[in-house]
């Protein structure tokens, strides 16, 4: 089942936030909102999202804030800023916290839907640049189609579709701490709920295939209260 693509829409104006909201969920979007900065920055922690919809004028932390802090965590996930500022000194400060794009109040709904619709699509583009086919972790490589994992040696172990669809998810978020929610939604699909426990039992059995010392983690990591990370270690790894 194809998962929905996640939208964090920012907003303090209520009745703006709703119509946005409704308007996007006809067109098959996931919207999680927020009223002001330090809640965006809150969720956005704990969630993984396609697009940021962003409103800069909001309580707590204005919006070109939200979004600098939103770029030190995640490069990618496209950001547009919604604004009644439209001045072109606004503009390029926008673009310089980082910001894909952006749209002056009052805007029109339907291009508001089409601008979203090109950014989610740009950055699915850019996932898909990122397809592994194969990853090398110190003397070992996983093969991802075939769920294998080859040692130099020439011995190969088995791998269950739910350890490579993990490993996956790390490696190509590599660096980043991964939710559980995220997992969740990319790994089990939502269709049961595994607990933390059986997580933790996953990145357990991926020290012991890849961990030269399991008791002292070099590239699999619980990060506590926020998920799980798979350190990159550029002398020892390499992808296809």
């Amino acid at each position: 089942m194809q998962s929905k693509q996640r939208i964090l829409l920012v907003e303090d104006e209520e009745h703006l936030l709703e119509a946005i909201k409704l308007n996007l969920e006809l067109e098959g979007y996931r919207v999680t909102t927020a009223t002001d900065g330090k809640k965006a920055l809150k969720v956005f922690k704990e969630e993984r999202f396609n697009l940021v919809v962003l409103d800069v004028m909001i309580p707590e932390i204005d919006g070109f804030q939200v979004a600098e802090t939103i770029r030190l965590q995640n490069t990618e996930v496209p950001i547009m800023f919604l604004t009644a500022k439209n001045s072109s000194e606004d503009r390029i400060t926008g673009l310089k916290k980082g910001a894909d794009d952006y749209l002056v109040k009052p805007f029109n709904l339907e291009e508001l839907i089409l601008r979203v619709g090109n950014l989610v699509r740009r950055g699915m583009k850019g996932d898909d640049l990122k397809e592994l086919n194969s990853y090398t972790i110190g003397d070992k490589t996983i093969y991802f189609n075939s769920y294998e994992l080859h040692q130099t040696d020439g011995s190969i172990t088995s791998l269950t579709k739910k350890e490579t669809m993990l490993l996956k998810l790390l490696i190509e978020r590599r660096n980043e701490a991964v939710s559980r929610e995220q997992i969740l939604e990319t790994v089990w699909n939502y269709d049961v709920y595994p607990s933390t426990r059986t997580i933790d039992n996953f990145i357990l059995t991926f020290r012991k295939y890849f961990e030269p010392d399991q008791k002292h983690p070099i590239y699999f990591h619980s990060i506590r209260g926020v998920g799980y990370k798979f350190t990159d270690n550029p002398e020892g790894q390499s992808q296809q």
